[in-house]
């Protein structure tokens, strides 16, 4: 446990913090910048100036990926310490062990899979096609969920299943009923957006945001 704690802190560092691309990809891709326009909390999104993701409230730093359906900061890192481990000799059938005999283990993989299976890469990825359009940002975006799969193809052999949400049916009912309202959603959403960066000061614009966001 302590080598899958290093190993996915590591990871999720050496993106976040360490990739000089990550900041302003983050500030394209999503809509982390418009938050703060937006009358939707009782304090602002940042608890200084700067544009480190140091400096954002925890809410607006997981809200802008929720948007967007990458829910990154729930998985980012995990699928780096799982594959390493996987691919030690007696490592699939360590964390099999421990997975099924450590409730709090089995806990936090089963979080992991939940958070997994409410991401949607097609749709994280149209927010990158409409919004970013630095080739370097692109590459992070596609690299992310190249890194999202490998976490998907990690937790199933851990968990054992076959697809995401095996183990909690009603969760994936309740996806695939939803899936088709929320889609249209982001879809205009990542459209307003490109609208409003192009026009900052339009108030239809922002209402129409916040409907979006709302919805989502």
């Amino acid at each position: 446990m302590d080598k899958v704690s290093d190993t996915s802190c590591k990871a999720y560092r050496s993106v976040v913090f360490e990739n000089p691309t990550f900041i302003k990809y983050f500030q394209n891709a999503t809509p982390q910048g418009e938050l703060g326009l937006l009358n939707i909390g009782s304090r602002p999104t940042r608890r200084k100036a700067g544009g480190d993701v140091t400096t954002l409230r925890a809410i607006p730093w997981i809200f802008a990926w929720m948007q967007t359906r990458m829910v990154l900061p729930s998985w980012l890192g995990v699928g780096d310490a799982l594959t390493a481990i996987l691919k030690e000799e007696g490592g699939k059938t360590t964390l099999r062990d421990m997975y099924e005999h450590w409730p709090f283990f089995q806990s936090v993989i089963d979080l992991v899979e939940m958070t997994l299976s409410k991401a949607d890469m097609d749709i994280a990825a149209l927010y990158d096609q409409v919004l970013v359009t630095d080739p370097e940002e692109k590459a992070l975006g596609e690299s992310l969920r190249d890194n999202y799969r490998q976490t998907v193809k990690a937790v199933l052999t851990l968990a054992g299943h076959a697809r995401l949400s095996d183990g909690n049916r009603t969760l994936r009912h309740l996806i695939a009923m939803r899936q088709p309202h929320v889609d249209p959603i982001n879809i205009l959403q990542a459209q307003v957006l490109k609208r409003l960066r192009d026009e900052p000061e339009n108030e239809r614009l922002k209402d129409l945001l916040l409907i979006t966001i709302n919805g989502i």
